[in-house]
Parts: structure tokens; sequence; C-alpha cells
């Protein structure tokens, strides 16, 4: 059975990320690539390479651009991660946490929308920086530190009716010392149709 989340579209964080009308959708995730094709063939199409892209998704994005990358950040702020972010980081569902979503762009056209978790422990210490990253990828932030460990790929089914908007996602959480983050990298049809 698929992990649900449903208290991301709508809210504050995706008002503000709304400039295009673009927001995070609700999303079934998948333990692996294999389960959620069985729900929706589309994932082994032209989404499957970006799907299993490893090592930083950021540069492989910024190789496919022709002229420009860039990261527009809709939202930055302590938030309340939904109730499934919260179990899946093993956090209390009432915790804030430090919450990012940006558009990260490539010759000036939005290709994925991206929200990051960052639970108060992951902020102490070095993990201050994390809350000032800006228009900074936070690829080349958790890539460049290899303290910080990738867990496993998701794969994301998006639950919307709204045309152009995201259809399939990933995430994965980044541990350091016992202390994790989450990562959510929505695809906007744009990047692989």
């Amino acid at each position: 059975m698929p992990l649900r989340d449903f208290d991301i579209a709508g809210g504050q964080a995706n008002d503000v990320l709304d400039r295009r009308c673009l927001s995070i959708p609700p999303t079934n995730w998948y333990r692996s690539l294999a389960a959620a094709g069985l729900r929706n063939p589309d994932v082994h199409g032209p989404a499957r390479y970006w799907l299993q892209v490893e090592g930083s998704f950021t540069r492989a994005l910024q190789r496919r651009c022709a002229r420009s990358f860039h990261v527009e950040v809709g939202y930055e702020g302590f938030s309340l991660p939904t109730r499934e972010e919260a179990m899946h980081l093993g956090i209390p569902f009432r915790q804030f946490a430090w919450i990012r979503e940006v558009r990260l762009c490539g010759d000036d056209s939005p290709w994925v929308l991206a929200r990051t978790i960052i639970p108060l422990a992951c902020l102490e210490g070095k993990g201050r920086r994390l809350r000032y990253l800006g228009n900074k990828p936070l690829g080349a932030y958790l890539f460049s530190n290899p303290d910080w460990q990738r867990g496993p790929l998701e794969t994301g089914l998006c639950n919307n009716t709204i045309p152009g908007q995201p259809r399939i996602a990933r995430r994965s959480v980044f541990s350091n010392s016992g202390k994790s983050l989450l990562v959510g990298e929505y695809f906007l049809p744009a990047l692989y149709c």
C-alpha cells in the first residue's frame, strides 16, 4: 500500500510558490520504481531517467540546460510538515521544521518543484547554514559534505487534475550523525515530455 501525503496542496507555502499556478500536489509514495510502475506505467517512460538519477539531481539538471539554470525560492520558513512527512522522518507530528519549497528552472522554464523538510535537530551547529541557502541549490550543500548520506529513492505518483502540474516525483532521506532531512522532487511535464 502506498504512503499518502495529503496535506501539501493548499496553504501558505503553496500560495507563495504558486507564482505561475504551480503547486505540489498530494502524492502517493512507493518504495520502488517497479511498485509505482504497476499503478502508472509512465514511470517507465521518459521520466525513468530522472527518477533514477544518482548523485546530485541539480547537476543532472544543469547538464540538460542549453543556456542557464537557476533556483527560485517559493517559500522558506518554520512550518509544520504533513503528518506523513513527520512520520517518515520520525519526528513528532506537531513539531515545526524548516520547510523549503523551490522551483528548479532550466533555460528560464520551471522543470521541478522541490520540497525539503529539515527538522530542528538538523539546524544545529554547521546545519545552521541550511536556513540561509537562498537561491543556492540544496544539492550543492548536501553533496559537497561527505557527512550527509542519501537513503533509498522512493517514487511518487501525484494526485492532480490540473494540466501541467507534476504527475511523477521522487524523494529520499539524507542522514548525518543520526539526524535526517527529507527532499522531494516533483517533475513538471516540461522536464521529460
